[in-house]
Formats: structure tokens, C-alpha cells, sequence
């Protein structure tokens, strides 16, 4: 029965064949043309890098170089030592505002002249503040010994507020 259903004849004819193929190729042709822009709308063009914690700050005339001093012989060691127990990547300081004469005189009256980074691999780095402290313990000293210093440092230091910023690494 098979064979008499062959014989028949065939049952697409060749203008039909040519017209299935081109409709075949013009589908796979609008697809391929299709998925780079489908994949480019899932891809950023960016990645999302390391979080910095900037503090900025206000140290007042006649006090600079005294809390130069304690970001040189503690503060620094801290961020050290973080860095070396892998909490932190980097650290920096950074003065702010009219440079001449030293120290730097803010740009306004409530503008920061010190500005302080810290620099952490990631958002979910920020979550070892159990750990930090325990290397600042272990660094500077209890934390009853580190309020009373920062007590003192509060008489000269004006916190002016800080923000959270990360790097977008660019592809």
C-alpha cells in the first residue's frame, strides 16, 4: 500500500519546495538577525565593583596636624590591619577644599576638609562590622579605650556625613 501511495506522484510539487525553502531561510535569517540584539538587551554594559564608604569631615583650624597624627599612628594601622585580614581592599585620605595654606580651608563654612575611603570588595563585605571591630580591639584597644578617644577627637572633629558609592567597571 506504501508503495502505491509513492507511485502516486509527489504530493508538493517543485514550486512548492522552492517556496518552503525560502520561507525556511528567510525565518533562520530574521532570527539570526534577531538574537545579537535579544542577547544585547540581557547583557550590561557594566559589572558592578567594589563599594567605598566616604566619610567626610571637618577638623577645625589649629587641630590638623594633631588629627593627621592620630589617622598616621592609629587610624592607618587599623585600616592595615583590615586590609591584611581581608575586610577591606584599600583606604585613603584625602584633603578638601582651598590647599594654601596648609590646613585646608573648606570650600564653604559647613564643607569638609578631610575626607576618609574605605574601600571594601563588595555590598556584602559591609556585613563583617563584627570583625572589624574585633581587628580595631585588637589594633587600638576596647571599645570603652576607643569612645573615650573619640570623645576627644569630637572637641576638634566634625562629622559631616558620609554615603556608600561603587564602582561600575565599564566592558
Amino acid at each position: 500500500m506504501l508503495h502505491g501511495w509513492m507511485s502516486a506522484g509527489p504530493l508538493i510539487t517543485t514550486g512548492e519546495r522552492k517556496m518552503i525553502r525560502t520561507v525556511i531561510l528567510c525565518t533562520c535569517l530574521a532570527a539570526s538577525l534577531l538574537l545579537p540584539s535579544i542577547r544585547a538587551q540581557d547583557v550590561r554594559a557594566y559589572s558592578e565593583g567594589p563599594v567605598t564608604s566616604v566619610t567626610y569631615l571637618q577638623v577645625q583650624y589649629g587641630h590638623f596636624e594633631e588629627y593627621v597624627d592620630w589617622l598616621d599612628s592609629t587610624w592607618k594601622p587599623t585600616m592595615e590591619a583590615s586590609k591584611k585580614a581581608g575586610l577591606i581592599i584599600d583606604f585613603k585620605v584625602f584633603l578638601a577644599g582651598q590647599f594654601d595654606p596648609l590646613p585646608p580651608i573648606p570650600k564653604s563654612p559647613d564643607g569638609p576638609n578631610i575626607i576618609l575611603w574605605i574601600t571594601y570588595k563588595n555590598m556584602a563585605a559591609l556585613d563583617k562590622s563584627a570583625d572589624l571591630e574585633a581587628v580595631a580591639n585588637k589594633v587600638i584597644g576596647s571599645t570603652e579605650v576607643q569612645n573615650k578617644a573619640r570623645v576627644g577627637r569630637s572637641e576638634y572633629r566634625r562629622p559631616l556625613g558620609g554615603e556608600l558609592i561603587r564602582e561600575l567597571i565599564l566592558k
